[in-house]
């Protein structure tokens, strides 16, 4: 149970290493602007850098997607004065934090994170240790926030459950109620959107074909051109969500429509039930222009001002650190270090 104590504050992040799609969009950015704007939460989003380089990173490429992560959730409606706003570097505690969690948490632990085997595959020898310890860094991220809330895909609901066992286990081998148990926000009918091509995939960055996904940078022209080509199949919309099981083509596409209107895949399904994808794809394809393209747009031009999204990241830096430096300062008190 969280202690009433604890502000209810929001902490989420994304990891530059590619790309942005509109699975982080809609699966992240756009839920981080509706928490945002509920006066009921301090929100925290954070583009963590540091994550990038469990594999290894060329330099220019890790500047240019640290500046493009931040680009897209400002232009998507995150506010700077509204939300903290930076990228993990910047705040040292992070670090800090996640050596002294680190030796909190216990391998058996780590053993069972099931993104490490994923992407490790057979070479588990050979990946850096940072792929192998990183949940710790990522508990470190939200504790050091005391975040209360942190919302995630399906996928990374695990690593919030790792959160709360490294929280809970310094509280009581310390006698203290020092750190919240976090709970993971998942929500939504787009919070899992997947390839354009193959609706058993996700959508990715790394994925063969441009046209299986829908990339945040992508001009109106491309977002339209991928959507009236996107798979589909031989059948009529249903008008009842059911109709769509065994059908994981047309159910992305529904889902996608139903996250850009914020509506249920039920209401959609009312509105184009019996409709043939003649209909329904043009559809998707206006509506993804006009809710995209703008999105697209302010972020070249953000990315074309360096300095401008520099600058917004160590403001952001600082105020971070205004509330995470007393936070590592008492778990080291907590924990006997002199200091």
């Amino acid at each position: 149970m969280i202690d009433q104590t604890f502000p209810q504050r929001v902490f989420s992040g994304i990891k530059p290493s590619g790309g942005l799609t509109l699975g982080n969009y809609l699966g992240a950015i756009k839920r981080w602007v509706e928490m945002q704007e509920d006066p009921g939460y301090e929100t925290v989003y954070c583009v963590v850098d540091m994550h990038a380089v469990t594999v290894w990173q060329d330099p220019a490429d890790l500047t240019r997607a640290t500046r493009e992560v931040a680009a897209a959730m400002i232009a998507s409606g995150i506010d700077p004065e509204k939300s903290i706003l930076f990228n993990q570097c910047r705040v040292p505690a992070h670090a800090e934090l996640g050596w002294l969690l680190s030796c909190v948490a216990r391998v058996g632990w780590m053993n069972r994170m099931t993104q490490f085997k994923d992407k490790a595959g057979k070479n588990t020898e050979k990946v850096s240790l940072g792929l192998y310890a990183y949940p710790a860094l990522m508990a470190a991220d939200i504790l050091a926030y005391h975040a209360t809330h942190v919302p995630v895909g399906e996928d990374q609901k695990q690593h919030v459950e790792l959160t709360r066992d490294i929280a809970s286990k310094f509280n009581h081998d310390y006698g203290v109620e020092f750190f919240p148990m976090t709970e993971p926000v998942i929500e939504g009918p787009a919070m899992r959107v997947m390839n354009l091509r193959d609706g058993s995939k996700k959508m990715s960055k790394s994925g063969d074909s441009d046209m299986e996904r829908i990339n945040m940078l992508d001009d109106a022209d491309a977002i339209a051109k991928k959507f009236k080509k996107a798979r589909s199949d031989a059948e009529e919309l249903p008008s009842e969500v059911a109709g769509l099981k065994d059908r994981p083509e047309a159910k992305n596409l529904v889902d996608i429509y139903a996250g850009l209107t914020e509506r249920d895949t039920a209401d959609v399904l009312a509105e184009f039930g019996g409709a043939g994808w003649g209909k329904f794809k043009p559809a998707l394809a206006d509506l993804a222009v006009e809710k995209l393209a703008p999105v697209s747009d302010e972020m070249r031009r953000l990315l074309d001002a360096p300095d401008e999204l520099d600058a917004i990241m160590a403001r952001g830096a600082e105020r971070a650190a205004g509330v995470a430096e007393p936070i590592l300062a008492r778990t080291f008190e907590i924990m006997g270090f002199v200091r």
